[in-house]
Parts: C-alpha cells; sequence; structure tokens
C-alpha cells in the first residue's frame, strides 16, 4: 500500500490536521478527503511526530548477534517510533574501516525498518592509539558523519586534537563518551555517600566533566563540531552551557534513563540498573531535565545497549553496563519531560527527530511532516497508560530497567519512507516491510 490518508491527528502536538502520503513522500496536509485506492488511518486523538531519530544506539552486529542484530535492533526501533539509528562502533570486528560500516548499511537497508547510519570509530579497534580510516568511511556508501570510540574515551588529548581536526574537513562531527579512564578504574556507581554505603566503587563526576572540559577547548581551538555522549551531570551541564554562550560548535545528549531514574536503584542490587555513565543522584536528573528544556542539551539518545541474560542476571560486580531503550525512549520521555510541563510535544519532536537529524547530517528531517518531505513519522496515544512488561519489547535482548514501572504512551504507528512498519501496535513482518518497500520504490 503506496498510498496513506492519515486523518484527524495533532500535529506536533498542535491542531489537528490530515495528512495524505504516496509513493515515499508527504503530499499534502490539511483537511482532506479520502481517494480511491488510499488507507485510511484514524488517528483522532493521537500526536503526529516526524519519525525519531536515535544518535547513539548499539545494534552489536557484527559479532554481538547473541545481544542482537541489524534486523532485531531496528524491529526495536521501529517498534519505538525511529525511523534513523546510528549504529555505534563497538561491533566485532570493530567498525574502523569503509569495509565494516558499508557491511552494517547494507544491513540495515535489507532489514527495511529503519535507514541505519554506522557510526565510524575514531581510532583503531577503539584502542585510543592511532586514527582509524576516518576519510574512508566518510567516501563509502555509508557517508559516515559521526565518529565514536563509545564504549571507551579518546583520553589522548593530541589523539583527539587531530580527530577533530580531520572530521572538520567534511563537516564530521567526533561523538565523545567523556570518561577519564584513571578515575573510573573499577568504578561500578555513581561515587558518593551511597556508594560507600553500599560498598561499591564510585565513579565520580568528575571524571565525566573534565574531558568534557579539555574537548570543548580543543574543539573551538581548530574549529571542529563536538558531540557529547550520554551527559549525566550537573556540572557537565554548567561546561556545556559556558561552551555555547562562548560560540564553541558543541552538541550534547541525555538518554531517557538519566532523565528518569536515579542511583537509589542501586540499593537492590539488580544489574538493570548498571549504566555507563551510571545513574546519577537526584540533583543531577533536575539539572539534565532544566538543561533539555532550555536547549543546553541538544537531543535524546537511547544508547540501546543490549546484552544477554548472563550478562545481566548475575553479581553487580560481574554484570555489563548498559540498558535496553529503544522500546521506551518516547514514553519515559513523555513521563520525565512532557507530563512535568518542561516539553511540549513540538519540542520533543525537536530533540528526538530534527535536532539528531541535524548533528547526524541525515537528509529529511528539517522540516517535520511538511509537504514534499519523506513520509517519516510516528503516531503516538499520548493518554495510553501500562505497566512495562518484557513482552513490549521487540529487540533480542531484555535488559530494560523499566519492568513493571507504569509508562505513558503508546506507539500506535511508525511510517518508514512511506511503509508501514508498526499499524495499530503491531510490528509488520520483515517480508511486508520488503515488499512494501520495493513497492514505493518502483512506484
Amino acid at each position: 500500500m503506496t498510498a496513506l490518508l492519515i486523518r484527524g491527528a495533532a500535529l506536533l502536538g498542535g491542531a489537528p490536521a490530515d495528512l495524505r502520503v504516496r509513493q515515499g513522500v508527504i503530499v499534502d496536509r490539511g483537511s482532506l478527503s479520502a481517494e480511491a485506492g488510499e488507507r485510511v488511518i484514524d488517528a483522532e486523538g493521537l500526536v503526529a511526530l516526524p519519525g525519531l531519530v536515535d544518535l547513539h544506539t548499539h545494534l552489536r552486529e557484527p559479532g554481538g548477534e547473541a545481544s542482537e542484530t541489524v534486523l532485531t535492533g531496528t524491529r526495536a526501533a521501529a517498534a519505538g517510533g525511529f525511523t534513523v539509528v546510528h549504529a555505534m562502533a563497538n561491533t566485532s570486528p570493530v567498525a574502523d574501516t569503509a569495509g565494516v560500516v558499508e557491511q552494517v548499511h547494507r544491513l540495515g537497508q535489507r532489514a527495511g525498518y529503519a535507514d541505519v547510519r554506522p557510526v565510524g570509530a575514531v581510532t583503531v579497534g577503539l584502542a585510543g592509539e592511532q586514527l582509524a580510516e576516518i576519510g574512508a568511511m566518510a567516501r563509502s556508501a555509508a557517508r559516515v558523519r559521526v565518529f565514536s570510540d563509545d564504549g571507551h574515551c579518546v583520553h589522548d588529548p593530541l589523539l583527539m586534537r587531530r580527530a577533530l581536526e580531520y572530521v572538520a574537513t567534511f563537516d564530521g562531527v567526533v561523538a565523545q563518551h567523556a570518561q577519564e579512564p584513571r578515575l573510573t578504574e573499577g568504578a561500578q556507581m555513581n561515587e558518593g555517600a551511597l556508594s560507600s554505603e553500599l560498598g561499591l566503587a564510585g565513579w565520580p563526576a568528575v571524571a565525566e566533566e573534565a574531558i568534557i572540559a579539555r574537548d570543548v577547548l580543543l574543539a573551538e581551538h581548530v574549529g571542529a563540531r563536538l558531540h557529547i555522549c550520554h551527559l549525566s551531570t550537573a556540572g557537565s551541564v554548567d561546561i556545556v552551557r559556558w561552551a555555547k554562550a562562548r560560540g564553541i560548535a558543541v552538541t550534547a545528549e541525555v538518554t531517557p534513563h538519566h532523565l528518569l531514574l536515579t542511583e537509589e536503584l542501586a540499593r537492590s542490587y539488580d544489574a538493570r540498573f548498571k549504566v555507563n555513565p551510571p545513574l546519577r543522584r537526584d540533583e543531577d536528573v533536575h539539572a539534565l531535565r532544566a538543561a533539555l528544556a532550555d536547549g543546553t542539551i541538544d537531543i535524546v539518545a537511547t544508547d540501546h545497549a543490549p546484552h544477554p541474560v548472563e550478562a545481566k542476571e548475575c553479581t553487580w560486580a560481574e554484570a555489563a553496563f548498559g540498558m535496553v531503550g529503544l522500546e521506551s525512549a518516547l514514553s519515559v520521555v513523555q513521563q520525565a519531560v512532557v507530563e512535568t510541563g518542561l516539553l511540549d510535544w513540538a519540542a520533543v519532536a525537536r530533540a528526538m527527530s530534527t535536532a539528531p537529524a541535524a548533528i547526524g547530517r541525515v537528509e529529511g528531517y528539517d522540516e517535520p511532516l511538511a509537504v514534499g518531505s519523506p513520509a517519516n513519522l510516528t503516531l503516538v496515544d499520548p493518554a495510553h497508560r501500562r505497566s512495562w512488561a518484557v513482552s513490549d519489547l521487540r529487540g533480542r535482548s531484555t535488559n530494560t530497567p523499566y519492568t513493571a514501572r507504569e509508562l505513558p504512551g503508546r506507539i500506535v504507528t511508525t511510517v518508514h519512507r512511506g511503509v508501514l512498519t508498526v499499524d495499530d501496535g503491531e510490528l509488520l513482518s520483515p517480508e511486508a516491510v520488503i515488499a512494501a518497500h520495493q513497492e514505493v520504490d518502483h512506484g
């Protein structure tokens, strides 16, 4: 079905209107009458948002298929309303060559649930010793524009400077995992009174803040774009706010879990709550929410980090860091910043679609839901509430921190390039999605 009429959705949370989609493009909006051959979707009471764009996703393939694959990860993305995901480089082999990023890109095309934009490694093997093939990855068919050693900090200041200088030549960006390794050896949770009480090695806020302070100055010095991954402390907010006031080309992301969850959850020793960077204090959560509201933090990114069961159902000290987050992201954002009055739906669209697309240089998202734009959109029912369960997940791993927590919102429909990937809350089959894309592509 290449023709859709979406009737009565609140566009960006504003006034209701109809959208007509044909051959993968929004061709009309307003008060529209159904035409022959159109599939009509009744969207009364739903909010229409542009397709969500995640700048920070771990798809694990190649090499980590026990945790996730490009297919299962993009199915999870579609279920969460995402139409673009940026796949981090910490695969096996590492995405540090043109060959590996092109492989990931092709896997995304074959899956069909979302555009997959590979993130290239900054250094060979993520080892922090020599620059990876940055130029070759940028020139490849994958057209990589975001580079990150996420999971590892580019801790050598000279290497970081060289990487920033290199990406500036083609308008790329380095996305830094801000973690000074010498300050976090053996760290298990946020450093403070609670870590001492629980007997867990502390992870100080300054380990994040020191790297951000260094790197914004380096970015200013060489005239390059810098992006800060998963910012988590009030002090980091202050540094980014200062850098932006100075005119430095820095952007920052916050994860949904850092907008909602706090270090108090570590009291359970439940490894679902073990994440890098760690869950912080309540004061940090409020600072992050305020910074997202005032634009100091530009975007929300999931840091979707799937792991096999055995990597999480073990002692806290032995457990892997990370949480899955694609399916739950919009619900958590709704609870943390929409229902608290800090952001409206138009601002959510900026933080979760247009701004991350701009940072990653993804085309087609600059005018959300505009006539002539690619038909990437999601319909959400903001009034829906449910107790979150493992059955809500569509990826391969189940390490969600939200089990049994009530969350608002439900993704009713996701449209990727004019193709329904989620219809009335249900994922379409891979065969149906691929066939629909072929129909759109061939007119």
